[in-house]
């Protein structure tokens, strides 16, 4: 079968939705199948590399609106595919349109990643070719039942929609050097904290940066680079934490897991929907650890289970995440039956493998015909 993702960026540009594309892909490619993803490239020129197996094609980008890169090549590097199914990502207007333009008449899947949140005139003006995309798409991936049951654009198409839990490679993160997961508890005093993630603005750090002025005990590694950093970085100093607050900025994949297993706790403090599912979730759960996110109504707290996995609080609540934060590092124990528990969860419903296998029997759904209800 050939698989055409697409998509506005890929690795090494680095991101939730770009990092979970690329492990699709590369499975994909490796389960035998043939494998192209278009994306736009970072400058005014077109590339095409070899990514184990996957063909990246890089379109010319010519600007880049309201975070959405525009590629004027990309409707005819689209009509000169030949695939057996294109799989969007959603949400990148400029891709859908390009497919919806000058794509070959063949079935589309889309994962629906998230709501256009932030970008109101942008959902706005887009509205009718929304529409037409979803009504053209075969079946709609949704990552999580929370973002199925919440978001308002899914309802009149539901009976298309099928979940399929975003996966991770659990051999990648629970293989580990020990040397160097020690090398960090030297480095920073404990207790850790860890967040990972784009520096964006609905990842709620400032808030977390707030609840750390509560938790006078903690170290705080926040690892990841965006636009967010110079912002967060005043803002620590300004509340007389920065001491305790360590950013990092980006992190080799190879070493992350490190980060995982050295940290007490992991906290995703987001404050919007935006933040649709959360695949760190999977990554420190995976690693053993408990972690602490927010209630927004998505993916976040379907995956971490409230008092089973990790604790789940109100968003852009600074004395919440402080006061989940106290609880769990004032009980090792509690941590410690979280963090299996959280282990388990992953091993059970969240592999790389998963969710490689769930998507590939949509698409054989589509391809055989077969309806979308039930």
């Amino acid at each position: 079968m050939h698989i055409l993702h697409l998509y506005k960026d890929y690795f090494p540009v680095l991101g939730g939705i770009e990092n979970h594309i690329r492990a699709l892909a590369r499975a994909q490619s490796a389960r035998g199948h043939q494998v192209t993803v278009l994306v736009t490239s970072t400058d005014r020129h077109t590339h095409e590399e070899d990514d184990q197996g996957v063909r990246v094609i890089k379109a010319a980008r010519l600007a880049a609106p309201a975070s959405t890169p525009i590629s004027l090549v990309m409707p005819l590097l689209v009509h000169r595919q030949r695939p057996d199914i294109i799989h969007l990502h959603f949400p990148y207007p400029w891709g859908e349109l390009s497919a919806l333009l000058c794509g070959p008449a063949v079935p589309w899947v889309m994962t629906y990643h998230s709501d256009i949140v932030r970008q109101r005139r942008l959902e706005r003006a887009y509205r009718p070719i929304l529409k037409r995309v979803l009504g053209r798409t075969a079946r709609i991936i949704v990552t999580s039942p929370r973002y199925l049951e919440t978001s308002p654009w899914l309802r009149a198409f539901a009976g298309k929609c099928r979940v399929v839990p975003l996966g991770v490679d659990l051999a990648m993160l629970q293989r580990v050097d020990a040397q160097q997961v020690e090398e960090i508890r030297r480095r920073f005093p404990g207790p850790l904290l860890l967040f990972v993630g784009r520096l964006r603005y609905y990842k709620g750090v400032d808030y977390l940066i707030q609840a750390m002025a509560e938790v006078p005990t903690a170290t705080l590694l926040v690892v990841g680079e965006g636009p967010m950093r110079r912002p967060w970085e005043e803002l620590a100093r300004g509340s007389g934490t920065a001491q305790r607050i360590r950013f990092l900025g980006e992190v080799p994949d190879p070493e992350l897991p490190a980060y995982y297993h050295a940290c007490d706790v992991f906290v995703l403090p987001a404050s919007q929907r935006s933040e649709a599912f959360g695949t760190v979730l999977l990554e420190a759960m995976a690693c053993g650890k408990p972690v602490i996110t927010t209630e927004l109504g998505t993916g976040t707290s379907w995956v971490n289970r409230h008092s089973e996995t990790g604790l789940v609080v109100p968003p852009a609540d600074p004395d919440a995440l402080a006061g989940a934060i106290r609880t769990l590092l004032a009980d090792p124990g509690l941590r410690r039956r979280m963090g299996e528990a959280a282990r388990r969860r992953v091993e059970e419903e969240f592999t790389l493998e998963r969710m490689t296998a769930g998507v590939e029997r949509i698409y054989a759904e589509v391809l055989e015909g077969r309806p979308p209800s039930g």
